[in-house]
């Protein structure tokens, strides 16, 4: 029964040594990066209080167990002011620095917040979010791509977001934290990548079926690669006209990387408004 006890430790304990290589402690973004730091500082505060629990929990239990008849028996004993003060001014107090954390960085992370970054304006990108994959139109650029996103390093990225279809989550963790995709609206989150990589995109929501294998590439090049990318994805003989859309909407699961060399002007906003015009009859 001991093994059994050991192994099964040892075995909790590989489990949660495996989540160390966790895309949210390893950022690659500012943004990711300040997440991080917010974390580890939240959790350390916590253990403030958790550490001196457990280790009390162990030194009452060792004091007073049954066989020491050195401990004080005081049956009567049940308020000590000391105690009290103890035990609400430290948590009050941490509560408080959490507070003023939470409202601080709350404002300054704010995904619609566009970056104070220097180096020329964002590159836009407009996010669509189909059954179970991701469509990408690149405005400025005229191109579109399914479940692939590439833009170049330390430049800012405006994602506009919207869904066609069941609600779901935007999320690329690596560089930032997620938003929500929702049919005949428009969110925003604007982010950062300071390391050249690919990183995964996932749908942090539960949409059905595919729901699971509903991930793509980001990748973040240099700023030759990504306009060479351009130019490569410009060659594809397949356009986004809105009879491509309208099959493409279908649902499909594990849908594989696909460029389109241009996109119906206005294909995004027209997705919005949909959910806004009368059902046809």
């Amino acid at each position: 029964m001991r093994r059994l006890l050991l192994a099964a430790c040892y075995a909790g304990l590989a489990i949660l040594l495996s989540g160390c290589k966790a895309a949210v402690l390893d950022p690659k973004g500012m943004i990711a990066a300040d997440e991080k730091h917010i974390l580890i500082l939240s959790a350390l505060l916590m253990l403030i209080v958790v550490i001196p629990v457990i280790v009390l929990t162990f030194v009452f239990a060792w004091r007073y167990r049954a066989s020491n008849t050195k401990a004080t028996y005081a049956p009567e004993w049940a308020h000590s002011n000391l105690l009290e003060v103890i035990c609400w001014s430290v948590p009050c107090v941490i509560i408080v620095i959490l507070s003023v954390i939470t409202w601080t960085s709350s404002h300054r992370l704010d995904p619609y917040k566009p970056l104070d970054i220097k180096n020329g304006k964002p590159i836009i990108i407009e996010a669509i979010s189909l059954e179970w994959k991701w469509l990408f139109i690149y405005p400025e650029q005229n191109i579109a791509t399914v479940n692939f996103v590439q833009f170049p390093v330390n430049t800012p990225v405006r994602f506009l977001i919207s869904a066609e279809g069941p609600m779901n989550s935007f999320q690329i963790p690596q560089l930032g934290g997620q938003i929500y995709a929702m049919a005949g609206m428009q969110t925003k989150l604007n982010l950062i990548a300071n390391t050249i990589g690919d990183y995964q995109g996932v749908s942090a929501n539960f949409s059905g079926e595919g729901f699971t294998d509903m991930k793509f590439i980001a990748r973040v090049s240099s700023q030759d690669q990504f306009e060479q990318w351009v130019k490569t994805v410009k060659r594809s003989p397949t356009a986004l006209t809105m009879t491509a859309y309208d099959q493409l909407i279908q649902p499909s699961e594990n849908n594989p990387v696909a460029y389109y060399s241009s996109a119906t002007k206005d294909l995004f906003n027209t997705v919005i408004m949909k959910s806004m015009m009368p059902m046809a009859m």
